[in-house]
C-alpha cells in the first residue's frame, strides 16, 4: 500500500458483525426472562402490610426500568450492527470498482 493510503478488514467487519448478531441473539434470552419471569405474585411476600403498596409498586417500576434498558441496548446493538454491515458492503463494493478499474 502506497504511503498515505489506508485499508479496511473486511475480515474484521465480518468478525464484528458476527459477534454483535451473537450478542443480540443471547440478548433475547435475557429480555424474555425480564419481560415474562420477573414477577412478584400478589401474596406471595404476605398480604395487609402497611409497605405492600410500596412494595409491589417498586417492584412493577423496577421491572418496567429493566424492559426499557434492555429495548434500548438492543436497538442501539441492532442499529450499530446494520451500520457495520453497510460500511462492510460499501468497502466491499469499492475495492470490487478498484480491480475492475486496474484491468
Amino acid at each position: 500500500m502506497a504511503h498515505g493510503q489506508y485499508g479496511v478488514d473486511l475480515d474484521a467487519l465480518d468478525q464484528v458483525i458476527k459477534e454483535l448478531n451473537h450478542v443480540l441473539k443471547e440478548m433475547g434470552d435475557s429480555k424474555s426472562t425480564a419481560t415474562n419471569s420477573t414477577y412478584l405474585p400478589k401474596g406471595s411476600l404476605g398480604e395487609g402490610f402497611k409497605e405492600e403498596g410500596e412494595l409491589y409498586g417498586a417492584h412493577a417500576k423496577m421491572k418496567g426500568d429493566i424492559e426499557k434498558m434492555m429495548h434500548l441496548v438492543e436497538s442501539l446493538i441492532d442499529t450499530f450492527g446494520k451500520k457495520s454491515s453497510k460500511v462492510r458492503g460499501a468497502y466491499q463494493d469499492a475495492e470490487a470498482d478498484n480491480t475492475m478499474n486496474l484491468k
